[in-house]
């Protein structure tokens, strides 16, 4: 069985539907959370659902091996779920092909720096787009510019505000994200479904 790993930096509705989703698996289990925030609400979802989690900072991460070293020992795949640091190029050579980001837009429309939650989905409001979506993909040293694992559609339509939007695009976060990812475990690990 293989062990993910999630990155996480906010409430993790994400983070508990992947968890929940793998509970009745046998392709992979999560053993823990990290995040980069004392007080994220994923951390409580941690507690409730029996996930270890761990917090660690912008030195652990980046300066020194402390993070990379504890998923060298703990993790096969790293999955981020609404986690808004740059992944450092130690980690994304460690570990090629088996991190998987989820991105509120259809790619490559409305990525890099600074596009995330209602950033993503005010500017698609404000640019009058007809459809948005998510985008699941491999991370590699720069934001949002892994190879693509899939996509999914919604229509906007006129009425829509950005918070209307968000909620469209995290239904299909919902429906698609966990199952992607066990696909590309199946996939990689040579496992048919």
């Amino acid at each position: 069985m293989k062990r993910i790993v999630i990155f996480a930096s906010g409430s993790g509705s994400n983070a508990e539907n992947i968890i929940s989703f793998f509970q009745t698996k046998t392709t992979a289990t999560v053993t823990h959370v990290l995040t980069n925030k004392q007080h994220a609400k994923v951390l409580g979802r941690c507690k409730r659902l029996g996930v270890s989690s761990l917090v660690f900072d912008r030195n652990d991460f980046t300066e020194t091996d402390k993070v990379l070293d504890f998923l060298k020992k703990e993790a096969d795949y790293i999955i981020l779920a609404g986690f808004l640091w740059r992944i450092p190029a130690k980690i994304v050579e460690a570990f090629q092909g088996k991190i998987i980001n989820i991105h509120p837009a259809l790619l490559p429309k409305y990525g890099g720096k600074g596009m995330y939650g209602m950033h993503v989905h005010r500017a698609i409001r404000e640019n009058n787009e007809e459809e948005t979506g998510i985008t699941i993909h491999f991370v590699n040293e720069n934001y949002d510019e892994g190879a693509i694992i899939f996509q999914a559609k919604t229509a906007i339509m006129e009425q829509d505000s950005p918070k209307d939007i968000a909620q469209k695009v995290h239904e299909l976060e919902y429906q698609y994200f966990p199952e992607t990812i066990e696909k590309v475990i199946l996939e990689q690990n040579g496992q048919e479904k």
